[in-house]
C-alpha cells in the first residue's frame, strides 16, 4: 500500500501543485525528486512517482508551471518553457524549493536521494545536481542540456543517466554524446542510452483533450515538431531508470562508482 496525496508550496512566484506519493510505514525510506517535462505535470508522471512508492522510494513529482498544463498548447508551453530552460538561477531556484519539500516529509533518508527528469524538468534536476546537490543518482531523459563544460559539473556527486532517442532532433544523440564527454572530463560516473527510432518524449502516451489517455501511438493534439509516442523504447527508458535508482540508493545500493554518494 502506498498513500498519496497533493502538495503545494511557492517557487518563482506562483503557488506550484506536486504530487507526493510514499509507502507506508515509519521508514526511514530513500527519496526520488521527479521534474516533468515542457507540457506539465500530469497523470503519466503522477504515476511514475507512484510506482516508484510502490517499490519503496518516497516520490515528489515536482511541479513548474503553478498547476498549469499545456496539452494541445505548443506556443503556450515553449513560452513558458523556453525563458526558464535560459536561466538557471531560476531552475536551480524552482528545483530546491520542491526539494525541500521532499526532504522536509517525515520518514525520508537524505543520505539516499535520486532525482529523475523529463525535457526541461532534466534541466531542473541537473541544474541541481551541478550545483552539488548530494544525489546518488540522476536520470534524465531528452533534457534540454546545458553547455558542456567540464567545470559545470565537478560538483555532481552521484551517477548519471542520460537517455534519448536516435530521432529526436531537441535533444539529439550527438549532443547527448558531447554532454557525456563533459561529464567524463569532470569525473563523473555515467551512462548513456540513445533509444532507436524514438523521437523526442517518446515515453508519452498520446492523450485526449480531457487528458485521459488515447490508444495508438499518433498523438492526437498539437506538439512541437519531432515529437512521438514509442511504446516499446519508453518501457526500455523506464526499467533502465528503475535500474540507476535501485543500483545508486535501493535497500542494496553502495555508493556511486564515479564519485561516491554520501553516506
Amino acid at each position: 500500500m502506498i498513500a498519496t496525496r497533493e502538495v503545494t508550496y511557492d517557487a518563482d512566484g506562483l503557488t506550484m501543485v506536486g504530487h507526493l506519493a510514499r509507502p507506508d510505514g515509519d521508514g526511514p525510506w530513500p527519496a526520488v525528486l521527479i521534474g516533468h517535462d515542457g507540457i506539465g505535470l500530469d497523470d503519466v508522471q503522477r504515476r511514475f512517482a507512484d510506482d516508484l512508492a510502490e517499490r519503496g522510494y518516497v516520490a515528489l513529482a515536482l511541479d513548474y508551471h503553478g498547476g498549469r498544463w499545456f496539452p494541445g498548447q505548443p506556443e503556450a508551453m515553449l513560452a513558458r518553457v523556453l525563458p526558464l530552460i535560459a536561466d538557471p538561477d531560476r531552475m536551480l531556484a524552482i528545483g530546491r524549493a520542491a526539494l525541500d519539500v521532499l526532504l522536509a516529509e517525515p520518514g525520508v533518508d537524505p543520505l539516499r536521494l535520486a532525482a529523475l527528469g523529463y525535457g526541461a524538468g532534466g534541466s531542473v534536476v541537473l541544474a541541481l545536481a551541478g550545483a552539488g546537490v548530494p544525489f546518488r543518482g540522476v536520470a534524465v531523459i531528452h533534457p534540454a542540456l546545458p553547455p558542456a563544460r567540464p567545470q559545470d559539473w565537478a560538483a555532481v556527486t552521484g551517477t548519471v543517466l542520460l537517455g534519448t532517442g536516435s530521432e529526436d532532433p531537441i535533444c539529439p544523440p550527438d549532443q547527448a554524446l558531447a554532454f557525456t564527454r563533459a561529464l567524463q572530463d569532470a569525473g563523473v560516473d555515467w551512462r548513456a542510452h540513445v533509444y532507436g527510432g524514438a523521437q523526442h518524449a517518446f515515453w508519452h502516451p498520446p492523450m485526449h483533450p480531457d487528458g485521459s489517455l488515447a490508444e495508438g501511438t499518433t498523438h492526437l493534439q498539437a506538439t512541437v515538431p519531432g515529437v512521438g509516442y514509442h511504446p516499446a523504447q519508453a518501457a526500455r527508458a523506464w526499467r533502465a531508470v528503475l535500474d540507476l535508482i535501485d543500483e545508486t540508493v535501493g535497500p542494496r545500493a553502495v555508493p556511486s562508482a564515479g564519485r561516491g554518494g554520501p553516506g
